[in-house]
C-alpha cells in the first residue's frame, strides 16, 4: 500500500465514470473538474468528498494503511490525493497555509522538481518533489484561468483564486528540466498603519503622521525592489482614503483586488500596459476622477500618463515603481518618456518635481527577507524663482541602531496644498517637528540633482545613458550652484 497506488486507483474510478457518462453529463463533469482545478472552493470541496468516498469503498479493509501512506506534507489523505491528481501537488500545503510556517511564508519557488519556501526570511528546500510530467500538468491547470495565454509561450503571469500571483518561466527561457514557477502571496490581512508599525515595517510614531498626510492629499510614489512591501503599503495608504471619492486604478496586471479592499468606493480598475495604455490615454484624461492609482510604473507610457493626469491638478494619486534610488527616479522617468515620445528633457524633469510630492522607499532586511522596512522618505520640491528642483530627506532608517531619523521640511507647494486642509496639515507639521526634535538628522538633508543642470540637459542624446558622465546627485549650498 502506497500513496501513488491510491492516487492511481482514484484516478481510474473517475476515468471510468467519465467513460460511462453521456454527452451532457461529460460536459458537466469537465466543467466541474475545470473549476475544481482552478480552485473554486465549492467544486474543490465536492471533489475531495468524492475522493474520500472512493477511498472508503476501494480500501475498506486497508483504510488505516491507506491513511498512513499519506505524505507528511498533506494534512489528510483525501485532500492530498485531490491536489496530487488535480490541484497544486506539493505546492498545495504552502498555498493553503496548512502549517504555521507555511502561513507565515510569503513566497515559494519551484525550480525543476525542487520546491523552496521562504521561511523566517530564508529559502528552505522542502521534502516534496514535483516531477516533470506533473509540472507540465500543473502549468496547464494554472493556465486554465487565462485562456489567452498560449501554452508554448515561455513566460506567463497568472493568479490563483485566492490572490496568489504565479510567474512561470519555461521552454527555451530555461535550461532543460529546470523550468521555474515563482509563487507570491500577501500575508497582511489587517490593512492598517498600526499593523505595519506592529510588524516593524514603519515606526510607530509615524502612524498619525501618515494618516494626516493621507487627509491632506499628497501625490506619492512608493519605491523599492521586489518583495519590499510596496503593494502592501499602497493598499494601507489607499484604504485610509474616503470611500466617497472617485478613483481610477491602472495596473499592468490584476494584482490588487480593490473591489474587495474598498467594496464601497467607486474605484474603477483597468488592466493595461504599453500600447494598450497609450490607446486609452485620451479617454482617461477626460475622466473626472478624484485620484489615480498607478501600480508598477515601469515604462515610458506609464510615466507619461502619470504626468499627463497630474498636470490636470489631480491630487491623492499614488504609484508604485521598482527602484531603490529615489534621488535618480526623476531622471529615470524623464529618460524613459524622452526615448519613447521625445520632448524637452529639462521640462519633463520640472514637471516630475512639481507633480509628485513624496517618495517612500522600502526594502527587505538582508538577514531576514521576510522583514520589510521603510528605508527613507524623500520630498520633491521645485523652486520656481531659482528654477531649481530640490530633494529633501524627511526620514531615514538607521540599520545599525534600528530606528528612524527625522527632518521637518515642508516646501511652499506642500503648504499651498495644506491650505485646503488646514487642520490636518497643521497636525502633520506639528508631528514632524516633534519627531525631528527627538531624533534629528546629523547630516545635510537637501540634494540638488546635477542631472537638472543646463550643461547636462543640453548634451547630445546619445550621452544621456553614459554612466561615466553622470554624477548621480550632489549636495551643495544654493549660492554654489
Amino acid at each position: 500500500m502506497n500513496f501513488k497506488e491510491i492516487c492511481d486507483r482514484v484516478e481510474n474510478v473517475f476515468a471510468q465514470g467519465f467513460r460511462e457518462a453521456g454527452e451532457m453529463e461529460r460536459a458537466r463533469l469537465l466543467e466541474h473538474e475545470k473549476k475544481a482545478i482552478m480552485g473554486f472552493e465549492e467544486d474543490m470541496n465536492t471533489y475531495i468528498e468524492k475522493i474520500r468516498g472512493i477511498i472508503r469503498e476501494e480500501f475498506a479493509e486497508q483504510i488505516v494503511a491507506a491513511e498512513n501512506s499519506c505524505p507528511p506534507w498533506y494534512p489528510e489523505l483525501a485532500w492530498g490525493v485531490f491536489h496530487q491528481l488535480y490541484g497544486l501537488a506539493g505546492l498545495a500545503p504552502w498555498a493553503y497555509d496548512t502549517t504555521e510556517e507555511y502561513g507565515k511564508s510569503s513566497s515559494a519557488k519551484l525550480i525543476g522538481e525542487r520546491l523552496y519556501c521562504l521561511i523566517d526570511g530564508v529559502s528552505v528546500l522542502q521534502p516534496q518533489k514535483i516531477d516533470a510530467a506533473r509540472r507540465e500538468q500543473l502549468k496547464r491547470a494554472l493556465l486554465l484561468s487565462t485562456p489567452r495565454e498560449r501554452l508554448e509561450k515561455g513566460y506567463h503571469e497568472v493568479y490563483l483564486r485566492n490572490g496568489i500571483r504565479i510567474t512561470i518561466y519555461a521552454g527555451n527561457k530555461t535550461k532543460d528540466g529546470q523550468d521555474i514557477m515563482v509563487f507570491r502571496k500577501y500575508l497582511l490581512e489587517e490593512l492598517t498603519f498600526e499593523k505595519l508599525a506592529e510588524l516593524g515595517t514603519i515606526p510607530s510614531e509615524s502612524v498619525s503622521l501618515f494618516k494626516a498626510m493621507v487627509a491632506v492629499g499628497f501625490n506619492i510614489v512608493i519605491a523599492g525592489p521586489v518583495r519590499s512591501g510596496k503593494t502592501t503599503f499602497l493598499q494601507v495608504w489607499q484604504k485610509c482614503e474616503s470611500p466617497l471619492l472617485e478613483g481610477l486604478c491602472i495596473s499592468t496586471d490584476p494584482e490588487t483586488p480593490w473591489h474587495k479592499i474598498m467594496p464601497e468606493a467607486p474605484l474603477m480598475q483597468l488592466v493595461a500596459d504599453g500600447d494598450e495604455l497609450e490607446n486609452i490615454t485620451k479617454s482617461l484624461l477626460r475622466g473626472d476622477n478624484d485620484y489615480v492609482l498607478l501600480e508598477e510604473m515601469r515604462d515610458g507610457a506609464a510615466f507619461n500618463i502619470a504626468l499627463e493626469i497630474m498636470a490636470t491638478g489631480t491630487h491623492r494619486s499614488k504609484a508604485t515603481v521598482h527602484t531603490d534610488d529615489a534621488i535618480n527616479l526623476p531622471f529615470k522617468m524623464a529618460s524613459k518618456i524622452c526615448s519613447r515620445y521625445g520632448g524637452d528633457f529639462r521640462g519633463l524633469l520640472q514637471q516630475i518635481f512639481t507633480s509628485f510630492d513624496y517618495v517612500f522607499e522600502f526594502c527587505q532586511l538582508e538577514d531576514n527577507r521576510a522583514q520589510k522596512r521603510l528605508k527613507a522618505i524623500w520630498e520633491y520640491c521645485y523652486d520656481a524663482q531659482w528654477d531649481l528642483p530640490e530633494i529633501h530627506q524627511i526620514c531615514a532608517f538607521d540599520f545599525d541602531k534600528e530606528y528612524w531619523f527625522w527632518n521637518c521640511h515642508l516646501g511652499e507647494d506642500k503648504r499651498k496644498l495644506g491650505r485646503m486642509c488646514p487642520t490636518e496639515f497643521l497636525k502633520m507639521e506639528e508631528i514632524m517637528k516633534k519627531l525631528e526634535g527627538r531624533l534629528p538628522f546629523k547630516k545635510n538633508t537637501v540634494i540638488y540633482p546635477r542631472y537638472y543642470t543646463r550643461e547636462f540637459c543640453e548634451i547630445p542624446g546619445d550621452r544621456v545613458a553614459d554612466k561615466d558622465y553622470i554624477n548621480e546627485a550632489y549636495s551643495a549650498e544654493r549660492n554654489d550652484l
